[in-house]
């Protein structure tokens, strides 16, 4: 996000705006209770907020190209966000649809795998996988993997999906180009590449510990498996060449944001162009083919839909001002205290304009508060299901599963993580200065 341009706090449009994006809160909180799906009071919230804002200039005879040129910009950084999800969730509508965590599925369960152990290998795939991919396209990939092992057993799929959000999380926090908010701090030049692996300690510290607590929940013996009645999945033609094209287009995400300056939904445009040439050449060569646009309407549209409304709303805040009291902790409490803080503040907003907003007001502060409140900015997402990118994802691919409710009930793990990697940072950087 950008600077605020006017302080609009104490307006009427201010304080309005305020009260609609916490009654959307509650609603999207509460989506459970209600029935109503976080999408639909993120999106007003997120449109309506702006449309506030413009009623408020025009009234008041102010000149509106400040209040173009914001939303401007914040359509360009949605659009970033938007394509990227789009991209990363059609790729992975077309792995279902060839069979391929069928098949996956089938490897891990015919194993004889316990619930325990898939619990555990799911979570370590997610926090070693994140840092070279990102954490949202981990969580959604691994979810999906749990969601095919059992459909049914929610005492398995609740922890199981926890585990995997807070891996990916702590995974892409001690990464440059594992979370936007690493990526945000590397870019701004608060820290050298190898810096950020220094976090690794408290990262991972901070996933074991959420991760054991959270076994303590998943239920004891093995997924069903019968050998003589179990259908043994093919994969379909072309499966193999579409995995290959996924870990490519990340690839090329990432290496031509940090290369050559594209954005990072460029490179993923481009490996739907490759994808779609593919199903192309399979439908041209008398294969078993797919249609790309058959798999791209089984995408969550409302996941898409939620992040496009609750940047929005953010956004609006952010011009309105009110994430400039952000800034304020600093100087009120510490760098160290503030830092730890904006972990919670990332969860219950949003961790892309709080990062953003540090990075412009800039306190002086040494690498290891950068790399404090890079840290606590990744992992902080995790408190709350909708805290991160990843949360999101899993919410929508285990829909009426992974919930704000069923995340509350043992956020209180995740917060037990938390608190480790604060101590483990404090001793490791500020104490015996291993950075």
């Amino acid at each position: 996000m950008h600077e605020a341009t006017f302080h609009l706090t104490t307006t009427w449009v201010g304080i309005i705006d305020l009260a609609i994006f916490v009654i959307a809160y509650y609603f999207i909180a509460t989506e459970e209770k209600y029935e109503i799906n976080k999408a639909k009071p993120a999106l007003f919230a997120g449109t309506f907020m702006f449309m506030l804002v413009g009623v408020y200039f025009a009234t008041n005879g102010m000149d509106p190209e400040p209040l173009h040129e914001e939303m401007q910009k914040l359509i360009l950084e949605i659009a970033e966000i938007f394509f990227f999800l789009f991209v990363a969730m059609t790729f992975i509508e077309t792995l279902i649809e060839r069979r391929v965590f069928d098949v996956l599925k089938y490897k891990l369960v015919s194993k004889g795998y316990s619930y325990k152990k898939l619990f555990w290998l799911t979570g370590l795939l997610a926090f070693f996988i994140s840092p070279v991919a990102d954490n949202l396209t981990t969580a959604l990939i691994l979810s999906t993997v749990l969601f095919t092992i059992d459909k049914s057993n929610k005492d398995f799929l609740v922890p199981g999906a926890i585990n995997i959000v807070v891996a990916a999380n702590a995974g892409g926090a001690w990464s440059p180009f594992g979370d936007i908010t690493t990526l945000m701090a590397w870019t701004a030049g608060k820290g050298e590449f190898v810096d950020f692996l220094y976090l690794f300690v408290p990262s991972v510290s901070s996933w074991a510990l959420t991760g054991w607590l959270l076994s303590l929940y998943v239920p004891k013996g093995e997924p069903h498996f019968n050998v003589e009645t179990e259908e043994i999945p093919q994969m379909k033609e072309g499966g193999s060449t579409v995995i290959w094209l996924g870990a490519s287009t990340i690839a090329i995400a990432v290496l031509g944001h940090q290369f050559f300056h594209f954005p990072a939904m460029w490179g993923m445009m481009f490996g739907l162009s490759l994808l779609k040439l593919h199903s192309f050449r399979l439908s041209k060569g008398g294969h078993d083919g797919y249609d790309i646009y058959v798999n791209m309407k089984k995408i969550e549209n409302d996941t898409l839909l939620f992040f496009f409304g609750i940047l929005s709303a953010v956004g609006a805040l952010h011009f309105l001002g009110y994430l400039d009291y952000v800034h304020d902790l600093y100087s009120i409490v510490g760098a160290t205290a503030a830092n730890i803080g904006v972990g919670f503040i990332s969860a219950i907003v949003d961790n892309v304009p709080v990062m953003s907003a540090i990075l412009k007001a800039s306190p002086e502060m040494g690498i290891d508060q950068w790399l404090l409140v890079t840290l606590t900015a990744g992992i902080g997402g995790s408190l709350i299901s909708f805290g991160s990118a990843a949360g999101v994802g899993v919410m929508g691919r285990l829909r009426g599963i992974y919930t704000f409710g069923s995340h509350i009930k043992l956020a209180w793990t995740v917060l037990a993580g938390y608190i480790l990697a604060m101590v483990l940072w404090y001793i490791q950087f500020e104490m015996m200065g291993l950075y």
